[in-house]
């Protein structure tokens, strides 16, 4: 660390980047020449904004005040025929949470005195959509018990006039002084006739599940719509909900480990192997169950193929004595328990089930996105909302660049690193780069720094709207012995530990960052 030279120390530690030490002319671009061929111009906002802007944004890094959007949908949705009209099964919900949807609405937004919950209502079609009333469902949130508003479209369908093989949902938000929020995509939707009675192969991928993916499971008995059950968690166990639905991650499991310890797999989930479901929200686990392909309400023992979207499924507990049916996992109306199935006379390699033991599995995605309005002096919707895929880190010590690949980047936006703003450049609507902030933007003492730093990384829109992350940077520095300081403590024996395997690990350059997601 000694090596590395600060700026002028006349100089406070202003939120600087490298590419404003103006004292170091490396770090500046070295000819015109070379800023033609910037396919983008580095921008930073006014001294004076952003003086303004950064006490709004360490506010809401403190205060957490952001507003969050999930639409949680299926994967794949049947066509409807005709004038049957097969509603989208699980069906599109959306939640609202964040403590930004409890903030008092301003002057032109309709209140009345006494009323709580959001001040939001919601519209969702198809992408295809004229946005007419009869094309889209109105969505009337409720408060659940975790503080999220939850909202649901129950009676959304594809019909087969439209020859589409993929589309999207479309969540318009409207807040109740009449003012729109933004409109909001969900992910790809693939369309299908039917299930596939096929036997599935991996060449075809597409309608295969995989371990580690995201499913549904519903149970409908006698195939009437108003019977369906769907697996959810409520007060942390696991029940059968006529109204609200959980997405739970797939993992196939190593049974020969040891006991209490199933490692997850990796591989597409085929019938007769040990998986587990655990729900994506809550964490909660079913212990691992064999899972069973379903013909004519009978598990079949014998199969091995590729499970595939809208399968009938069953799950079986092991365990169970030989030449017994096994236990299932069953529903019994709300409750979810076990069902002693009983073994086929006929058959040796079947297990007589009853309807509440049969499962229909379909994959799941999600869609989050996250804002707060709290400094912004705009009333434009919040739309596009930026989505962070992934980082590349170029270069390191004095100047480091990152690259930001995700969706829906615009010209307006600006990398913040903490409170500090950084150079950004845009790219295209997928790709933003900007220059690493030099770490004494956020420690005044960076020379003797012993220990990582992390930041929090987010995007600023030219008006103000705040767009956080789930990415964070950590600046981390090489360890080098130094001399003794005279009034500067020895560090502890743990602490060189510490900076030792963080050397073994990063010695590149005096700083370097990864990433946290």
């Amino acid at each position: 660390l000694d090596a590395y030279s600060p700026a002028d120390p006349s100089v406070p530690p202003n939120p600087l980047t490298h590419l404003s030490l103006q004292d170091r002319s490396e770090m500046q671009l070295q000819s015109e020449a070379d800023r033609r061929s910037l396919p983008g111009t580095w921008t930073r906002s006014s001294p004076e904004h952003t003086t303004i802007l950064r006490g709004g944004v360490r506010r809401c890094l403190q205060q957490q005040c952001e507003q969050t959007v999930r639409i949680l949908h299926a994967k794949v949705a049947q066509k409807s025929y005709g004038n049957e009209k097969r509603f989208f099964c699980p069906p599109p919900c959306v939640y609202l949470s964040g403590p930004g949807w409890r903030v008092k609405p301003g002057q032109d937004q309709a209140h009345q005195a006494g009323e709580t919950g959001p001040t939001v209502c919601g519209y969702m079609g198809l992408d295809s959509a004229s946005g007419s009333a009869a094309e889209t469902q109105k969505l009337n949130f409720e408060q659940q018990p975790d503080s999220r508003e939850f909202g649901c479209a129950k009676t959304l369908y594809i019909s087969d006039a439209d020859k589409r093989k993929h589309f999207r949902l479309v969540l318009r938000l409207v807040l109740r002084g009449g003012r729109e929020l933004g409109t909001f995509h969900s992910r790809l939707i693939k369309v299908i006739s039917k299930p596939s009675q096929k036997k599935q192969s991996l060449k075809n991928t597409d309608l295969c599940i995989s371990s580690g993916s995201k499913v549904s499971l519903f149970n409908r008995l006698r195939s009437q719509t108003v019977s369906t059950r769907y697996l959810s968690v409520e007060d942390g166990a696991f029940v059968a909900s006529a109204r609200q639905w959980a997405a739970f991650t797939l993992h196939l499991v190593d049974g020969h480990s040891a006991q209490g310890d199933f490692p997850p797999r990796e591989g597409y989930v085929r019938y007769g192997s040990l998986v587990q479901l655990v729900c994506t929200v809550t964490g909660i686990t079913l212990p691992p169950m064999i899972i069973r392909k379903v013909a004519k309400q009978c598990a079949l023992l014998d199969v091995d193929e590729p499970i595939s979207q809208l399968h009938k499924c069953a799950f079986q507990f092991p365990g169970s004595p030989p030449g017994g049916g096994g236990t299932y996992l069953c529903l019994a109306t709300e409750k979810v328990v076990q069902f002693q199935a009983s073994p086929c006379p006929k058959e040796a390699n079947r297990a007589l089930l009853n309807d509440s033991s049969c499962w229909t599995i379909i994959g799941t995605e999600s869609v989050e996105f996250s804002f707060s309005t709290s400094l912004a002096c705009t009333l434009e919707p919040v739309t596009p909302v930026p989505l962070i895929s992934t980082l590349e880190l170029s270069g390191g010590g004095d100047v480091a660049t990152l690259e930001l690949h995700g969706e829906n980047f615009h010209a307006g936006l600006k990398v913040w690193f903490g409170d500090v703003e950084a150079e950004t450049m845009y790219r295209s609507p997928r790709s933003l780069v900007c220059v690493v902030p030099d770490v004494a933007a956020f420690c005044s003492d960076w020379r003797w720094l012993r220990a990582p730093i992390t930041i929090p990384m987010s995007l600023v829109r030219a008006d103000g709207l705040f767009y956080p992350s789930a990415f964070s940077f950590t600046y981390t520095p090489e360890y080098s012995a130094r001399p003794g300081h005279p009034g500067v403590p020895e560090p502890a024996t743990d602490a060189d530990a510490l900076l030792e395997s963080i050397h073994q690990e990063f010695t590149r350059t005096n700083f370097h960052l990864f990433i946290q997601t």
